[in-house]
């Protein structure tokens, strides 16, 4: 067994752990592959830490993993199931290495009863801070129809970057005012390395205006798709572009083969649409 400090060469291998630990155990499902994709070129990411991320190998597959969320304070710590005995050290290295002045917090599924055991030993005690995991069945086709005066449209991420950054201003509450935007945002494009761009589908009004956007990752190793992000400008709200935009991507993901489609999330947006709550998470935290 091997440690090593996270390298940009190791990030096949980390997607294809967190692909592997959740081929037989979903417990873990809150970090997926996708979901470490979508995070690694965040802008909100501190991509400057990223050697403190630390990675146990058995020859030149990874085993185990200690990764921070976005910023140190929130880490992630797995291991494959025949190497269960490594736990207690990947928990000791998060807490040396990726805690913050409140020390480190790490969410376990509430029926993963040996990580809780685990992490109390350790000195972690659970926090008022929870997190769920939806789930939903693709085993049919939904209705996906936009509403008249809309059309679909896959963003390119680097030709069409300065609107999806506007879009994501707009849609995640920053406010509406163009100038401030401008003032404040660095256009960044982010081109994430196993993004299918047929699964981010944005809703343009007749203006040429992103009004929604939707993203759903998918591998073919795996079985599932996975929801990030969704939102809708305010102007546009109440006229059912997330709802279209989710449809039609979760059935372009079923015909790429995923059964399952995944969201971190217990809105009721996402529980009118038919996703059931099918993992909780609760945060332990060391001071």
């Amino acid at each position: 067994m091997e440690f090593r400090h996270f390298t940009d060469a190791d990030y096949e291998a980390v997607c294809d752990y967190l692909i592997e630990l959740n081929k037989r155990d979903r417990t873990h499902i809150n970090w997926n592959w996708a979901r470490f994709e979508w995070m690694y070129e965040h802008p909100e990411f501190d991509k400057s830490a990223r050697d403190a991320i630390g990675l146990w190998f058995d020859g030149d597959r990874v085993v185990g993993a200690a990764i921070y969320d976005m910023y140190f304070g929130e880490a992630f710590c797995g291991v494959l199931p025949e190497y269960e005995a490594l736990y207690p050290a990947v928990l000791q290295y998060a807490y040396d290495a990726l805690k913050d002045e409140n020390g480190l917090a790490i969410a376990i599924c509430d029926t993963n009863a040996a990580e809780i055991e685990a992490a109390k030993r350790a000195g972690f005690t659970p926090i008022d801070q929870t997190e769920t995991i939806m789930e939903i069945d693709l085993d049919a086709p939904r209705d996906a129809a936009l509403k008249e005066g809309f059309t679909l449209y896959e963003p390119h991420p680097v030709e069409d970057a300065e609107k999806m950054q506007w879009l994501f201003w707009q849609g995640f509450d920053h406010g509406e005012n163009r100038a401030e935007f401008e003032r404040e945002e660095t256009v960044a494009p982010k081109v994430r390395k196993h993004m299918r761009r047929e699964l981010g589908i944005a809703a343009v009004d007749e203006t040429g205006e992103y009004a929604a956007f939707c993203c759903l990752w998918y591998s073919e190793k795996t079985d599932y798709a996975y929801v990030e992000p969704v939102c809708t400008i305010p102007r546009h709200r109440g006229k059912g572009l997330a709802k279209a935009l989710l449809c039609e991507a979760m059935n372009r993901a079923r015909a790429l083969g995923a059964k399952t489609a995944y969201v971190i999330s217990d809105m009721p947006f996402y529980e009118k649409l038919g996703f059931r709550k099918a993992y909780q998470y609760t945060f332990y935290r060391k001071a």
